[in-house]
């Protein structure tokens, strides 16, 4: 079997391949064979059926099924000879296949890219250390006092925080417009939920009072049909409630699933909750920096097909989450492709790393995080148990437990600079990594 390469760029390779005629027609006879054992011919006996006869009715088509077989097993063999690791499927082009001639065909694919990591030396890397203070606890509960919050009905004039129950009519140039008018809505006032000067000028009304609000949409409205038009907002208010926090006691305790009767306990399993927030919150910022010394130290190509089907699955994954009825393949792939970029890159680096390093998950650090995970929930026992009886469960915490060795990795390379910050910088999200 004669094999050339051709690099027609930094990851495509053009492979062309002749397979020796001689094969070929050993892999055709192969199948004539076959077909002569099972075959039925009308005026002959099973398996009786001459040669010459199976070869006339049934040469094309055996002939057809040898060229794709022969293409495949070739193509890897090829690729192992040559010692190329294809990043996706070839597109082949058959060149010649005559019967009594050589099979000839090329293909044309991409390879991973092959590199070193290096660089590492000159990642920099912001550690935060933060911790729970009293007061940060204290305004935890208030969170969740607001997050459970209701409404009692008033007589007085509605205020910001207040909930109001209005029907609204809006014109623009006299006329009503698609979605601009809604009846039985429940606002709270000061949320933001509405255009600015809506809210507003719903301040001070009471009860039964009709008011008229001219509000102007804004320049990056999400509709643009409205957007920097002018409004008119007719708004009935049908009632006003001011929100009642809820006590702390046993009852508010229950509704987040802690069996404790005393706000000392309930303080005690919040604070629990916040510091595996915190370290959390401070592992992903510090691996965040680590991946994008990476993606910058370690610039590499990467390869289409790998980069089409992060594409699609980031496709499946907005359908998923915003729902509706579209189809993923109706979004625009421009929508995704730096990000499909950074995680096909990601992949490949950390990976690299893994080797160079030859790293491997290390057992007691999968077993730390799984109990990290199960102390979350009501019965932590049982969730380890679960996890240790479900292998692809297991492989998924293993697989981040790597990339938490190839962070520790890096970190012990990389310049770390340890900083003190409060609870709320320290869990306060990263921001989004810059495009590369």
């Amino acid at each position: 079997m004669q094999v050339s390469v051709e690099n027609t760029s930094a990851l495509e390779r053009r492979m062309t391949i002749a397979v020796p005629a001689e094969r070929v027609e050993n892999e055709v006879n192969k199948r004539l064979q076959q077909t002569a054992k099972r075959a039925k011919v009308p005026g002959f006996r099973p398996g009786k059926v001459p040669m010459s006869v199976i070869r006339q009715r049934y040469e094309g088509s055996a002939r057809e099924e040898a060229f794709g077989q022969l293409v495949q097993s070739a193509f890897y063999e090829a690729l192992t000879e040559q010692k190329l690791n294809p990043a996706g499927a070839p597109s082949v082009e058959p060149k010649s296949f005559e019967k009594g001639g050589d099979l000839e065909f090329v293909a044309t694919f991409e390879v991973y890219p092959e590199f070193t990591v290096a660089g590492l030396e000159s990642i920099n890397v912001e550690r935060l250390s933060a911790e729970v203070a009293d007061a940060d606890l204290d305004n935890m509960l208030e969170v969740l006092r607001k997050q459970n919050v209701r409404f009692e009905a008033v007589e007085r004039e509605a205020q910001n925080d207040d909930q109001v129950t209005i029907d609204f009519v809006g014109k623009i140039d006299g006329e009503e417009f698609q979605g601009g008018s809604a009846k039985g809505t429940q606002l709270v006032l000061g949320s933001g939920r509405m255009i600015p000067g809506f809210e507003d000028g719903l301040v001070g009304a009471k009860a039964g009072e009709e008011r008229v609000v001219n509000v102007t949409f804004p320049e990056d409205y999400q509709n643009l049909d409205l957007a920097n038009k002018a409004a008119e907002f007719t708004i009935t208010v049908n009632a006003v409630a001011a929100p009642q926090l809820p006590e702390l006691n046993e009852a508010f305790f229950a509704q987040f699933g802690i069996k404790e009767s005393s706000l000392e306990g309930f303080r005690t399993e919040v604070r629990k909750n916040m510091e595996r927030e915190l370290r959390q919150a401070i592992k992903a910022k510090v691996k965040t920096q680590v991946m994008d010394g990476l993606l910058a130290a370690n610039p590499i190509d990467v390869p289409k097909a790998l980069l089409e089907d992060e594409v699609n699955r980031l496709r499946v994954q907005a359908v998923q989450q915003f729902g509706g009825n579209i189809k993923p393949d109706q979004l625009p792939a421009e929508l995704f492709e730096e990000q499909a970029k950074r995680r096909v890159a990601l992949g490949l680096i950390i990976a690299e790393v893994v080797k160079q390093f030859d790293l491997k998950p290390d057992a007691a650090k999968v077993s730390e995080m799984i109990e990290e995970m199960a102390s979350a929930y009501q019965e932590p026992e049982q969730v380890i148990a679960w996890y240790n009886k479900n292998e692809q469960q297991m492989n998924e915490v293993r697989s981040v437990v790597l990339e938490e060795q190839v962070v520790d990795t890096v970190l012990q390379k990389a310049t770390v600079t340890d900083k003190s910050v409060s609870y709320e910088e320290a869990v306060k999200p990263a921001q989004a990594p810059a495009a590369e």
